[in-house]
């Protein structure tokens, strides 16, 4: 959900998944249906793996309840003014005992963005809020999802942000800014021992994502809870 370029969904369909990157922007969505097709001609991904995009809106997806076995929603809801009725929809497009992946910015390296830059979060489209992971956690499990585990990732890439957001969000061409970008590449494409190291001190501390596992309790469990509910209420 929100695939925007499609590296999460190129990823899952190299590893052999049927894969839908849904997203509203559908400029970014025609990109990745190019790119599916550029895989399939160039061998990349398994005979039996499959793909395709959807255009829609986060709040209503269009998709039938118990749709997927997992869901990826990455960097997207802090986007989204009425996220838990986007959790809902995700809750309700999942099959009981499907998983969901939630990555949000963390909340550290985020503030720092936010006192850094103004652009950082006021452009349209831009992130409206920061949460702690105890609060996303918190909504999702109001929701009716049950926690898993959560892990932070890209320690290397909140330095990055800073120096945007210190020498401004759109100046590409900063000295500072292109040098950090291209590290990151090379990071992203050599894959070094050394970096990989770095990264793994780094992301407990300023990773710039932190990423929760939830499931979708099984249907039994849930009806289940939803009696708990009525009879406390009572």
């Amino acid at each position: 959900m929100g695939c925007g370029a499609g590296r999460h969904a190129f990823e899952l369909y190299r590893r052999g998944a049927h894969v839908v990157a849904f997203d509203q922007d559908a400029d970014e969505l025609a990109g990745v249906e190019k790119m599916f097709g550029a895989m399939r001609l160039e061998g990349e991904v398994p005979a039996d793996a499959a793909a395709e995009t959807v255009r829609g809106d986060a709040l209503e997806l269009p998709f039938p309840d118990g749709h997927f076995d997992k869901i990826v929603a990455s960097e997207v809801l802090e986007h989204i003014p009425d996220d838990m009725r986007a959790m809902r929809e995700l809750l309700r497009v999942l099959r009981p005992g499907g998983r969901l992946a939630v990555t949000v910015p963390s909340w550290l390296p985020e503030r720092v963005c936010w006192a850094l830059s103004e652009d950082y979060h006021t452009a349209p489209g831009g992130h409206i809020r920061i949460y702690t992971r105890a609060e996303l956690e918190a909504k999702l499990k109001a929701t009716g999802f049950r926690v898993n585990g959560h892990h932070h990732a890209h320690g290397l890439h909140a330095p990055y942000w800073w120096i945007k957001c210190a020498v401004g969000v759109d100046n590409n061409d900063h000295p500072a800014a292109k040098a950090y970008h291209q590290l990151l590449v090379w990071d992203i494409v050599k894959r070094p021992l050394a970096t990989r190291l770095a990264e793994r001190v780094l992301n407990p501390v300023i990773g710039k994502s932190v990423v929760v596992y939830f499931t979708k309790p099984p249907a039994q469990e849930a009806a289940g809870a939803v009696e708990k509910e009525k009879t406390d209420a009572v």
